[in-house]
């Protein structure tokens, strides 16, 4: 998949991406759910169960960092479902023969997730920020923020885009993805790990979620990150090389 790279492939991944936004913009249902399921949530937690749950800070400044996370995870599985379509639907074999190859292709989906991905954030942050989250961070904290939310989207999007070669349909691809968007839950995202039980304490404290949710709200509150942030890289390193290596395997088992 290194064809992206050169200024054909670029300019094709481009276009694809161009295609993915289009296609959003038909399906405004499915991006107003993107957008607000996370805003509702956060008013959930926040107004509902917020009052309940002791953090050693103010609830609205605990959760936030952890609904971005959900936001982004959320965002990222739609990408399987898009490519899911685009297989059953036969779209993949009329661009082959343009020779329109598998990594503009699902480069395309990628940077269109991320691309809407962002917006969403950017509309929760901003909600947040109305109803009482106040971060602290300096320019070159908040830019950090910003980079590991985009790794994490990249390396998110790609494994999605694996994940809807492997299913055969796109129910099965939104159900595939369910266990992606689960992933913040049993986390730091919502109470702080030493309230859970031994064994899930365990699975928390050692899942891909949980360091990039501690490396945003350390960054975002100006509180020490330690090695949080490098190791939110290297899972999200890991979990791009996955996606890649999978999509690219699976896009020519599927198309061949």
């Amino acid at each position: 998949m290194s064809d992206v790279l050169t200024a054909t492939g670029l300019t094709r991944s481009l276009t694809m991406a161009g295609r993915s936004i289009r296609l959003s913009r038909r399906n405004v249902d499915a991006v107003i759910t993107s957008m607000m399921l996370p805003l509702m949530l956060m008013v959930v937690f926040i107004y509902f169960f917020g009052g309940a749950i002791d953090t050693g800070t103010k609830y609205v400044t605990y959760v936030v960092p952890g609904i971005l996370i959900l936001c982004a995870s959320f965002g990222a599985s739609t990408t399987a479902v898009g490519v899911s379509e685009d297989m059953k639907g036969g779209i993949i074999d009329r661009l082959r023969t343009l020779d329109v190859g598998a990594t503009a292709i699902l480069a395309g989906h990628v940077a269109a997730s991320t691309l809407r991905n962002l917006a969403s954030t950017a509309l929760v942050l901003a909600v947040a920020l109305l109803i009482g989250f106040r971060p602290s961070a300096t320019p070159a904290a908040w830019l950090a923020a910003g980079g590991i939310l985009v790794a994490f989207l990249i390396a998110f999007s790609w494994f999605s885009a694996a994940i809807g070669l492997l299913a055969r349909t796109p129910e099965a691809a939104s159900g595939f993805t369910f266990f992606m968007t689960f992933l913040p839950y049993p986390s730091s995202a919502f109470v702080p790990i030493d309230t859970m039980p031994p064994w899930l304490h365990t699975f928390a404290d050692h899942q891909p979620v949980t360091p990039l949710i501690e490396s945003i709200r350390g960054l975002l509150l100006g509180q020490p990150v330690g090695s949080a942030p490098w190791v939110a890289l290297v899972w999200c390193g890991g979990i791009l090389a996955v996606g890649v290596g999978m999509a690219g395997v699976l896009f020519r088992v599927r198309t061949a």
